[in-house]
């Protein structure tokens, strides 16, 4: 079973970084594309960006596009989420996925196992 651990969130002032990672286990790393989303309170889980299974190809959303840089290390089954300058807005818990779906994938529901998430805030 795919297990995904989620490190590295916790409070930034507006226009620092921060970077996410996400370790992998129970498969093989390399057959999955992954995803990052966000949510907060009472809000749907929003789509942050993805990459292939190769790391080659990467989407990301309108809002966080220039700002935000999806990696991954298939030696380390580990996948990165480098955030740069930071907005309030930005504020939530963001939670890793993994899918055997090919790229994009957009929708929450394509992705196959997630992680508990970590708790990102971004002070004004």
């Amino acid at each position: 079973q795919v297990q995904l651990v989620e490190s590295g969130g916790g409070l930034v002032q507006a226009g620092g970084s921060l970077r996410l990672s996400c370790a992998f286990s129970g498969r093989t790393f390399s057959n999955y594309a992954m995803g990052w989303f966000r949510q907060t309170a009472g809000m749907e889980r929003e789509f942050v960006g993805s990459i292939s299974q190769n790391g080659m190809t990467t989407y990301y959303s309108d809002s966080v596009k220039d700002r935000f840089d999806i990696s991954r290390d298939n030696a380390k089954n580990t996948v990165y989420l480098e955030m740069s300058s930071l907005k309030p807005e930005d504020t939530a818990v963001y939670y890793c996925a993994a899918t055997d779906n090919f790229l994009p994938v957009v929708a929450a529901s394509n992705y196959n196992y997630w992680g508990q998430g970590t708790q990102v805030t971004v002070s004004s």
